[in-house]
């Protein structure tokens, strides 16, 4: 049996984590994340924000030179080629996400149908985009979505208007098959994630049979969703088609136990943190040892399950190059796992996020919040900007 050479990742490298970032955007990034440090601007600047462009104040600019290049790629695809460059040079792969979401018109839904296969249709046969993403609310009416879920009986105007729905998530897939160009539908609020786990096994039935298209995401921090993988694992075994999994561990906590708390009904988040980082890692185990029916894409900023990944693939002697097989992080955060992931060989793509400025604010106050909510994450950041620019003085 052939022994693959896994070399051993490095994530305290800061010289690979930020070579692609100029003394002036270090020192930029680092203020960015001091001001983020602070919980009472990230609670505060969300409506003030919302204000501020609501009626008009010029503060587009301000937000487009921090927090908006940051993490995001620009407004347009076209906007986002500096990126890929930039990302590519570190052997990093893009995700163009447009991020636009939680709109209420049949016309604009339309339009971000369009858009995401805009996005598809960029990335064939260019291998610095090896992933598209999509949002169910990008093309669906939050409200409709929830009251599907709510087990609601729809009018014929609603039913309608669902059909609507599928139809266009049909057109993304099927164009992702056409093209051959895997795409993630990204996990969303526990009210209407029923409703997106059933599209999305719908198009992996559809598309997943000859090949690896479509993805589900799974939110590890709800008590539920490792057994909702391996069931999805049992289907996809029983119905021949292969498993799309991209494992995150989630991005609407808070939201989520305040609304359980409000309606009153059982939390669907994990009891404590250490919960969601077991189920975390057992579900990326669990996707490594299926390989062979599963396609991973591991949505970490967490260093210790990057490692337990490397591990396992060593240990399972599983070519870090494996097409089924990818890293996963934001623009604009965790470079060290990025960078020091693709160096040592791994098959990483970074998610850029892209689209009008007001339209991403609400993904752009999130990621701020992230940042605050999840433990040292920005402590973490800053650590590391400041002990590449000792290197960088010496």
């Amino acid at each position: 049996m052939q022994i693959l050479s896994h070399k051993k990742v490095n994530f305290d490298n800061t010289e690979i984590a930020f070579r692609s970032k100029s003394n002036s955007e270090l020192n930029k990034a680092y203020w960015l994340f001091k001001i983020i440090s602070s919980n009472f601007l990230v609670q505060v600047g969300p409506p003030v924000t919302n204000l501020f462009l609501k009626i008009g104040l010029p503060i587009q600019g301000i937000i487009k030179s921090t927090i908006f290049q940051q993490f995001c790629g620009g407004e347009t695809i076209a906007d986002c080629e500096r990126t890929i460059g930039v990302l590519a040079n570190g052997k990093v792969g893009t995700i163009l996400d447009y991020s636009v979401e939680g709109e209420e018109e049949e016309s604009v839904f339309d339009f971000t149908c369009a858009e995401i296969i805009r996005t598809v249709e960029r990335a064939v046969g260019d291998s610095r985009l090896p992933i598209t993403v999509f949002k169910v609310t990008g093309i669906a009416r939050i409200a409709l979505l929830e009251k599907i879920d709510a087990k609601g009986t729809l009018t014929d105007a609603e039913k309608a208007e669902f059909e609507k729905v599928k139809q266009r998530c049909e057109s993304i897939c099927r164009m992702a098959y056409e093209k051959n160009v895997p795409i993630m539908i990204d996990a969303e609020e526990t009210w209407i994630q029923d409703t997106i786990d059933g599209l999305a096994l719908d198009m992996m039935l559809l598309f997943n049979r000859e090949k690896l298209i479509v993805y589900n995401t799974y939110q590890m921090y709800r008590h539920d969703k490792l057994a909702d993988l391996k069931a999805d694992y049992m289907v996809a075994e029983k119905a021949g088609f292969i498993l799309g999994a991209k494992i995150v561990r989630g991005a609407y906590m808070e939201k989520e136990r305040e609304r359980a708390a409000e309606k009153g009904y059982p939390s669907p988040i994990q009891p404590d943190k250490a919960a969601t980082d077991n189920d975390y890692n057992a579900a990326i185990t669990f996707c490594a040892e299926n390989i062979e029916g599963i396609g991973l894409v591991c949505g970490t900023h967490n260093e210790q399950s990057c490692r337990v990944l490397t591990d396992l693939l060593e240990k399972l002697d599983v070519d870090p190059q494996h097409p089924r097989i990818y890293f996963s992080q934001l623009l604009g955060m965790s470079d060290h796992l990025s960078f020091n992931l693709s160096d040592a060989g791994y098959n990483v793509a970074k998610y850029v996020p892209y689209g009008p400025i007001k339209a991403v604010m609400p993904y752009l106050f999130r990621r701020a919040q992230e940042n605050t909510s999840i433990a040292g994450q920005t402590g973490r950041e800053l650590d590391l900007i400041l002990r590449e620019k000792r290197r960088r003085s010496l």
